[in-house]
């Protein structure tokens, strides 16, 4: 099997697997997977982190809507004992004016919402009721006690304020009644504020639940503290009734809250928001929680429920968002996939389509090499044959008519002699200049010292001419190096304007370069005409003036740059011309001190 059949299955092989590389693979169904399982977590995540808000706002709801409750019958009960102060100040005695005042001060509607009026009644042995309705009589002689019961005494309600609002109230005896009666009992004997238990008020027209609260107070202003001193000595208790569905307006109303509430005393209900039937148990969104709270003397059971104003706050669509981004970001992943394998699958098309042609532009051109290359070394080798003939045609008038000739055709044969040895020249650096690409490159050990006085002596300097190097070795390719050096000598010796002068080569390394200055005591080139002199057949003074083709420069930098290297000429030189060579190197530099030693242009004797 030849080389280039090796080498189309090489080919073959390497697209094949750039092809497969061109479809969806593993790592990219993995990125779509762990993205698609990121998108999940997050999901759930933040579901649960929502719920978790939900739930601990719910509870928050659900214990401020009892402590805004509690908090209320905290203030009803002290207007209460606020009352009971004011019996205890008169011996316990409250007369009907004095309750009026008492009452119009606590400004009932305003300070004390929910509430259905605030009294006082007292307790009445029968041997008592005749001077007890005798002495109430005074102030209202319609007043009577009602209605009748089989009870030992008698707890009617004496003073009631707003007595407008509570007229079926007044002279109502509590005896009559279990609630009302066991209630007003345990005030009694506690000597605390109580409740009763779910109740009917005779004064609400629409009989709805409610209840009483009791505060006692006893004789000489005096609390007993044993039970029978506390019934031996019980004088009447303050109260407050309660519509139950007044108590819940204002601030405890259901458009207040987030959460919707039914109250019940011993299975019995004593308030219910409408809201909590319409609440949908199947939707999964009700949050629950049931409480027994104690309040003074009954344990009232609360069923809070989340209702649609907290599900309308509570509500959070980032969960959805999440999800919905993740889902989008998922097809956009794969969407890119795709788009890109079918990208790849052009670029390889079309990376082919390019490879056909620059192979097939790398022939030609490679043939258009081989041609140059020809037609260079025929151009040189066949236009110098007529050039050599015309520079023998004219050494040969030159002797056989010299005497004869007059001065100007002598001045004539000169002027075509040099013009056909200049074309000669041009002929053979351009010859040079098309070989550079071909110039061995390979690395050598050279001692630049040595190097120099070796193309002082090829170059036959004149003695008047002398020159300085550094005796230091370098790995560099060595032909290319003595070419550049040859001619930048040659250049500095050549276009001098004394007939005699020094030439300075030094040498320094610096990040991975050689670096090389040859620096003459010459004219110089004017910094305007630097950049013109590195360009092929530019030379500053006239053609006639300077022997040469104009292409020395132009040589060197080529062959440096073919090297990777740097040319360029020194813009800051004060005297002469500084031109400045860069050679990479691939190893440091062995051995060689960085001295300067003067080497005889022909001699090659050192001198300090």
């Amino acid at each position: 099997m030849n080389e280039l059949t090796k080498n189309e299955l090489a080919n073959l092989e390497s697209r094949k697997k750039l092809i497969e590389g061109a479809n969806l693979h593993f790592i990219h169904w993995f990125v779509i997977g762990l993205s698609s399982l990121l998108t999940l977590g997050a999901w759930y995540f933040s579901t649960e982190q929502l719920a978790q808000k939900v739930e601990i706002k719910f509870n928050r709801e659900a214990d401020q809507a009892v402590a805004l409750i509690r908090e209320r019958m905290g203030l009803y009960e002290n207007a209460l004992w606020g009352g009971v102060a004011l019996a205890d100040s008169n011996q316990g005695e409250v007369s009907y004016k004095q309750w009026l005042a008492y009452s119009n001060s606590l400004k009932i509607d305003k300070t004390y919402p929910g509430i259905n009026g605030i009294g006082v009644i007292f307790n009445v042995q029968p041997s008592e009721i005749d001077a007890y309705l005798s002495k109430e009589r005074q102030w209202r002689s319609n007043y009577n006690l009602h209605p009748v019961h089989s009870e030992a005494e008698h707890w009617p309600i004496t003073y009631i304020e707003p007595a407008a609002l509570n007229k079926k109230a007044i002279g109502l005896d509590m005896a009559f009644e279990k609630n009302r009666y066991t209630g007003i009992k345990k005030a009694r004997d506690t000597g605390t504020a109580q409740l009763t238990g779910p109740i009917t008020l005779v004064q609400d027209s629409k009989k709805t639940p409610g209840f009483l609260f009791y505060a006692p107070f006893y004789k000489k202003g005096i609390t007993p503290d044993t039970e029978e001193g506390r019934q031996a000595n019980v004088v009447g208790v303050t109260y407050a009734p309660f519509i139950m569905y007044k108590l819940m307006q204002g601030t405890l109303a259901s458009q207040n809250r987030h959460v919707s509430i039914k109250i019940s005393d011993s299975g019995e209900l004593l308030y219910e928001d409408n809201e909590i039937e319409g609440n949908d148990e199947e939707s999964g969104s009700l949050h629950k929680k049931l409480v027994d709270i104690e309040f003074y003397g009954r344990v009232w059971s609360f069923d809070i429920q989340s209702n649609f104003r907290f599900l309308d706050a509570s509500y959070s669509n980032q969960p959805r968002l999440i999800l919905i981004g993740g889902v989008i970001v998922d097809f956009l992943l794969l969407a890119l996939f795709i788009f890109l394998t079918k990208v790849n699958r052009r670029a390889l098309d079309y990376a082919d389509k390019v490879t056909v042609e620059l192979r097939n532009k790398t022939k030609r051109l490679e043939k258009s090499n081989q041609d140059l290359e020809q037609f260079s070394y025929v151009a040189s080798h066949d236009l110098k044959t007529p050039l050599n003939g015309i520079k023998q045609l004219v050494g040969w008038i030159e002797e056989d008519c010299i005497d004869v000739l007059p001065e100007e055709s002598k001045q004539y044969l000169k002027l075509l002699k040099q013009r056909t040895e200049r074309m000669i020249k041009l002929l053979q650096d351009l010859l040079d200049y098309s070989r550079i690409n071909q110039l061995d490159s390979g690395f050598e050990t050279v001692n630049l010292r040595e190097m120099v006085k070796g193309i002082f002596d090829l170059l036959g300097v004149p003695d008047s001419f002398a020159c300085v190097a550094p005796d230091v070795s370098l790995i560099i390719p060595r032909i290319p190096l003595e070419i550049v050096l040859r001619n930048l000598i040659s250049n500095a010796v050549k276009h001098h304007d004394q007939v005699a002068g020094k030439i300075e080569v030094s040498y320094e390394s610096s990040a991975n370069m050689h670096v090389i200055r040859v620096q003459d005591d010459g004219p110089g080139i004017p910094v305007e005409l630097q950049d013109k002199a590195l360009e092929m057949f530019r030379t500053l003074r006239p053609r006639d003036q300077v022997e040469g083709s104009g292409m020395g420069l132009a040589i060197v930098k080529r062959i440096v740059e073919h090297h990777n290297g740097m040319f360029f000429i020194d813009p800051a030189a004060v005297k002469g011309t500084v031109l400045i060579i860069k050679f990479p190197f691939s190893v440091v530099p062995k051995g060689g001190r960085n001295r300067t030693d003067k080497i005889s242009a022909n001699s090659g004797e050192n001198h300090e």
